[in-house]
């Protein structure tokens, strides 16, 4: 019996490899000088770079108000535990100044 977990990524990941290089060596081996590949090598990088920048952002963006919902949620629920802490408080007081009143009317 063989272990097969995992293999599905190890497919994909050379898939992707093996799309780059093939990207890469089209680029290469285009009817262009190599200033206009680099130009354009250059504006793809600098396009990428702008793309995962707004991605960090928005990802940073959605980070922040997921903290603060978790924050609003944990301070609500804490909030509500002291209610409940108060009122199992009192409750157990009041059983206890019953229990001494019928202890002395005996």
């Amino acid at each position: 019996m063989s272990d097969d977990r995992g293999s599905g990524s190890g497919v994909i990941l050379s898939f992707l490899l093996g799309g780059l290089t093939g990207a890469a060596l089209a680029i290469l081996f285009a009817p262009r000088s190599g200033e206009e590949t680099r130009e354009m090598l250059g504006g793809k990088l600098r396009e990428g770079a702008e793309r995962g920048k707004k991605i960090r952002e928005r990802a940073t963006a959605r980070g922040r108000e997921i903290l603060e919902d978790a924050t609003d949620y944990v301070d609500s629920q804490r909030e509500a535990l002291d209610k409940r802490r108060e009122r199992l408080s009192s409750a157990v007081e009041a059983g206890r100044q019953a229990f001494r009143d019928e202890k002395d009317k005996m």
